[in-house]
């Protein structure tokens, strides 16, 4: 007789009374369960795992320096933000009035942009109250009350060298200063005169003293928007007062941040005027040079020991015309004492004419490859 049953026939003859018949169906059931407990384990693992990991990360790009000293703390090193071009009329102007929120336009940004020990900008447009300007339209003004916006989103040094800031005239330039004393807002790059336009701006953090200037490409500006000292406006771009005001200047600051507002509109790469007057600026003792004015993110560059943003791009504007015109990066800027120590991006898009919000995954791969390392 053969030892090894294994056909149902013959196990029903040999155990009448039993079911082995069965055993293949019951098996077929045995091995369903078990690999459906394995998969019950293995999602609830997923989900308890996932759980116990950070969030997305704000800052999605980081470009470290040379190795700093581990000794510095933590709470020495110094945050500087930084953004491109803040324009608060037109469109925008309209969806706060619409909206009755004079702080829309920095409600999806304002816990990256608060981050800061320093928070910096270029103010695109002239405070002072005025009508509604219209679509369409290139002279800027935006009411008082859009400072709320600003306060909100931290920011505590402006940049007033630009193409607009004369669009209201030598009161428009009063006025804004006005309204930013009135907030304690520190502003640079615009006054009543050349000395008054000249004159820097000093933010002492941490006990590292910096200290800001500003310039405008006067090649898109009307020449009256150039400071003299007969007549309001901005400092334009000059070689040989950059270099004078970094000499003056290093005597009151430990770090020299220069804003430059030049550049050619929508371009995404600096032309040779921008490449030149940040490099003579870093050459002659600046550690950072910001720019903005393209409307669009240019390169960074990694430049005898400091750093240079061409452009920004757009922060705060209603061009929504274009996907370039839509995006801009919050620059995260680390220092430890008066050096570079390491620096982050947070690319951003442009929403409902007047709105950056921050862009995550894919998006923000394609906005951040716009600003790669110019150098590369």
């Amino acid at each position: 007789m053969n030892r090894y049953i294994s056909h149902p026939r013959q196990l029903a003859k040999k155990f009448p009374s039993s079911n082995y018949a069965l055993a293949p169906m019951r098996l077929a059931k045995i091995i369903i369960c078990l690999f459906t407990v394995a998969g019950i384990f293995l999602i609830g693992w997923h989900f308890l795992y996932a759980a116990s990991e950070p969030g997305p990360q704000i800052y999605v790009f980081k470009q470290p320096t040379a190795t700093t000293n581990t000794s510095t703390a933590a709470s020495q090193k110094i945050t500087l933000i930084a953004v491109g071009d803040i324009m608060l009329s037109r469109n925008v102007e309209q969806k706060m009035i619409n909206k009755k929120d004079w702080l829309y336009p920095f409600r999806e940004t304002y816990q990256a942009t608060t981050k800061g020990d320093i928070v910096f900008g270029n103010l695109e447009t002239p405070i002072i109250e005025g009508p509604i300007v219209q679509t369409g339209t290139m002279v800027f003004r935006t009411d008082p009350q859009a400072i709320a916006g600003l306060e909100y989103g931290g920011f505590n040094i402006l940049s007033l060298a630009n193409n607009h800031m004369k669009n209201q005239g030598e009161k428009g330039i009063a006025s804004t200063i006005e309204e930013l004393d009135k907030a304690g807002i520190k502003h640079i790059g615009a006054g009543l005169n050349a000395t008054e336009a000249g004159e820097p701006a000093i933010i002492e953090a941490k006990a590292t003293t910096f200290g800001f200037l500003a310039y405008n490409d006067g090649s898109f500006s009307p020449a009256s928007y150039e400071a003299t000292e007969s007549r309001s406006g901005s400092p334009f771009l000059n070689t040989e007062k950059l270099i004078s005001d970094i000499q003056n200047l290093k005597s009151q600051a430990d770090v020299i941040i220069v804003s430059m507002h030049a550049g050619t509109e929508y371009n995404l790469q600096p032309n040779q005027k921008q490449i030149d007057f940040a490099h003579t600026a870093i050459d002659n003792g600046a550690q950072l040079v910001i720019g903005h004015h393209p409307h669009v993110l240019e390169p960074y560059e990694k430049y005898n020991g400091g750093y240079i943003f061409y452009s920004l791009g757009n922060f705060i504007f209603d061009q929504m015309w274009s996907e370039n015109t839509r995006h801009g990066a919050i620059a995260k800027i680390i220092f430890s004492q008066d050096r570079i120590e390491s620096f982050e991006l947070t690319p951003v898009k442009i929403y409902d004419y007047s709105q950056p919000k921050i862009a995550e995954g894919t998006q923000a791969e394609e906005i951040l490859s716009q600003i790669q390392d110019f150098t590369k």
